[in-house]
């Protein structure tokens, strides 16, 4: 038996052992509640698109843009209320949504009911749909558009022939068959005009309520045909070196920041793609320059800049991420575009390539894209065929919703 000291001390061992195990356990506890907590800031690190942005004045609450898409659903150029309910799906708190080209004239048109904004009318008709966007918390940019010498005279005024910086007509496309007519060289003294038209459908997109506006400055439309080399045959002050090709472009921009402030102007650039029969001999020399001319624009708000032609490599697009000169260069917030998924949306935006990621089909398809980006649920696969067709509600407005996503 033991004697009664024994017994103290094997009391006071069993104490010790039972306050030691508790620690332990209080320990093992906290280590555990530590690394759930981690591993939940992990979990919420991991998507660094759903993390903040200031661009400029906004505050933008994750970093998923959708990118600029026409949908040929303004009838007769005037923007209809079925665009209400589209765009309004697809805002979200601290969202940046920009709206489809937008005519600054009744010569920028090519595409059938493609939306304007030169007239009273269709200021008035977009009021509506910028408030349902506001209304959902999203900021909205009006992207202004000319295409210039993609269009056929069909689309024009009395059927007139395009305008352009050159008389070159577009390769017809094979493909799809489309032949684009032959366009008309502007004069010298006739650009101001149109200058003045980009001006003009700022103030506009302003009226109407728009947050600020999107310069289509890409993908083979007006300014890109002045920009690059091999579509800018000019012998004015507007042709010939890379600052007069620029010169237009450099003149639109300037115009515009004069009337709304370069705190509300962005602009979109694709200096190494070659739509529409347009590309440049030097195309990293033409982005910069135009990167350098924006930061002249103190508080100029984004740059919105379209990634090189993709390759496939098993199955996969391969972004090429050809933009960092420019992401460099930039003052301003940096928007990259061009096939991005989650995944790589991600990637970027964690390893600084880019401030915002712009997504266009996947985001027509899958309104609710910042929400499954969250949730990394499967996305809804979009239909071509209902692309650009007229229909105010199939391929438009009918794409589903995660369940319990607000649809409203």
């Amino acid at each position: 038996m033991f004697s009664h000291r024994h017994k103290e001390q094997s009391s006071e061992a069993s104490n010790r052992a039972y306050h030691r195990t508790v620690r332990i356990c209080a320990a093992q506890s906290a280590s555990s509640a530590h690394k759930i907590v981690a591993s939940k800031m992990v979990a919420k690190e991991a998507i660094p698109l759903l993390t903040p942005h200031k661009m400029g004045q906004f505050e933008l609450s994750h970093r998923v843009v959708l990118a600029p898409l026409t949908r040929c659903r303004s009838y007769a150029n005037v923007p209809q209320p079925h665009a209400a309910a589209y765009y309004s799906q697809r805002a979200t708190r601290g969202g940046l949504l920009i709206a489809e080209a937008t005519g600054v004239s009744a010569t920028a048109q090519g595409y059938p009911e493609t939306p304007g904004i030169w007239t009273q009318q269709q200021v008035d008709a977009w009021k509506p749909i910028v408030d349902a966007v506001h209304r959902k918390g999203a900021l909205f940019f009006c992207q202004i558009w000319h295409v210039g010498r993609v269009s056929t005279n069909d689309f024009q005024p009395d059927g007139q022939a395009p305008i352009s910086s050159t008389d070159k007509q577009i390769t017809p496309d094979a493909e799809s068959g489309m032949v684009y007519s032959k366009p008309r060289q502007l004069q010298t003294d006739e650009i101001p005009l149109i200058v003045d038209d980009f001006r003009r459908a700022a103030r506009n997109a302003i009226e109407a309520g728009f947050d600020g506006v999107e310069i289509h400055g890409a993908h083979g439309y007006l300014l890109e045909q002045f920009m690059k080399d091999n579509s800018n045959n000019r012998t004015d002050e507007y042709g010939g070196s890379l600052e007069n090709r620029c010169r237009f472009a450099v003149e639109v921009i300037d115009a515009i920041v004069h009337e709304i402030g370069a705190d509300r102007v962005g602009i979109r650039l694709s200096p190494f793609v070659d739509y529409m029969d347009c590309f440049d001999s030097d195309p990293h020399a033409l982005g910069m320059y135009m990167v350098q001319q924006l930061n002249k624009h103190q508080g100029f708000v984004y740059c919105h800049m379209v990634e090189p032609r993709m390759a496939i490599v098993d199955g996969r697009r391969q972004i090429p991420h050809g933009l960092l000169p420019f992401r460099k260069a930039f003052k301003g917030t940096f928007i990259a575009a061009g096939g991005y998924d989650r995944e790589e949306g991600n990637k970027v935006v964690a390893d600084g390539y880019a401030d915002l990621v712009a997504y266009g089909r996947i985001f027509l398809a899958n309104p609710d894209l910042p929400k499954r980006f969250e949730l990394d649920s499967p996305l809804n696969k979009y239909d071509r065929n209902t692309f650009y067709t007229q229909d105010p509600v199939i391929g438009y407005t009918d794409y589903p919703f995660l369940e319990g996503s607000n649809a409203e």
